[in-house]
């Protein structure tokens, strides 16, 4: 596995800090409706991304994931500027606007979305690594789903065949304990979804996810095992979401108290609670890293506001091929 040093450190932790940052901005102008539609924050799950980048082939391997998808293309390389631009429907978003939340998109990054129907990522990833077997190209997929996409009949179809086919994928579930807001333990007969994976004698495995070295010394094995032909692993990534589902989730289901306790473990104080007990950095140099954090995330803000919304024949486009519909005029 590459080396974890002082540098990854920092870097976790600036790139950490952006992220919840990032997505704390999106829930602020989401209520001043800037932002439309549902809102799915990754708060609290940060280490999975962290560390997932620190082992991933940055040119090869593709990832693709669920619909809580804003800090993935981020860490994947793509401009942030233009993830929130997409979230705000601008024309110099990802997709010009036209994806929105659920759907950011970047293939020259090698991120494959953001997609809106629950587990409907599942075969896709698969399929992604098909083609990278396929066609020799030697890289790893890595297709993240959530608990509550776990339960879907998809799954166990895309397992069975990863597994005969020898496909190079990970299925990694991030596991938040609640799905929508449905526990986990309500949902099986068992908590333990890394079992699934056992049906299929597919290597599998529990992965204390709120530690980003963790992850990553998982991921390092299970995509080795992938690259070099051995096929499929299934990772259960115990994660926490502080906020809810959506911006719309009440929260009824988990109490106050509980989530508390979860955050005297977040990710993002873990790495720097490292940092300065191993004097990688000063409390000052924190405070430069926090305040650079600041700017960028004010940075992205006022692109998104400044950008224009797309014309509305991109939107006509966007269904309709004018040659393949001669009849149709393009003016609204």
């Amino acid at each position: 596995m590459k080396k974890i040093t002082k540098s990854t450190y920092l870097d976790w932790y600036e790139n950490m800090l952006f992220w919840r940052k990032f997505e704390d901005k999106l829930a602020q102008v989401y209520i001043q409706q800037k932002v439309r539609g549902f809102l799915h924050l990754y708060n609290g799950q940060e280490a999975i991304l962290a560390g997932a980048w620190h082992v991933m082939d940055h040119k090869k391997d593709k990832m693709i994931t669920a619909y809580r998808n804003h800090v993935q293309p981020i860490g994947m390389g793509v401009d942030p500027k233009r993830v929130m631009a997409e979230l705000y429907g601008k024309k110099t978003g990802t997709s010009q606007g036209l994806g929105g939340s659920m759907h950011i998109f970047s293939p020259e990054h090698n991120f494959f979305g953001g997609h809106g129907i629950v587990g409907g990522q599942i075969p896709l990833g698969a399929g992604l690594a098909f083609s990278e077997k396929y066609f020799n190209r030697g890289g790893v997929v890595l297709t993240f789903l959530g608990d509550g996409a776990a339960r879907q009949g998809s799954l166990h179809e895309t397992l069975n065949m990863a597994m005969t086919m020898k496909l190079p994928v990970v299925f990694c579930v991030e596991n938040n304990g609640y799905a929508m807001g449905t526990s986990v333990k309500r949902t099986s007969n068992h908590e333990d979804i890394w079992k699934l994976g056992l049906g299929y004698e597919m290597p599998c495995g529990p992965v204390d996810a709120m530690k980003p070295e963790k992850v990553a010394e998982a991921l390092d094995e299970a995509i080795d095992r992938a690259r070099s032909g051995d096929g499929p692993t299934f990772l259960d990534l115990k994660t926490y979401r502080y906020r809810g589902h959506s911006m719309s989730d009440a929260q009824k289901y988990r109490t106050k108290k509980e989530v508390e306790e979860y955050q005297k473990i977040d990710p993002i104080n873990y790495v720097k609670d490292i940092i300065l007990d191993k004097k990688y950095a000063s409390e000052d140099d924190i405070k430069n890293i926090d305040k650079r954090v600041k700017d960028k995330v004010k940075e992205c803000e006022k692109f998104a506001d400044d950008s224009d919304f797309p014309d509305k024949n991109v939107m006509y486009d966007a269904v309709y091929e004018q040659d393949d519909y001669p009849f149709i005029s393009h003016k609204l």
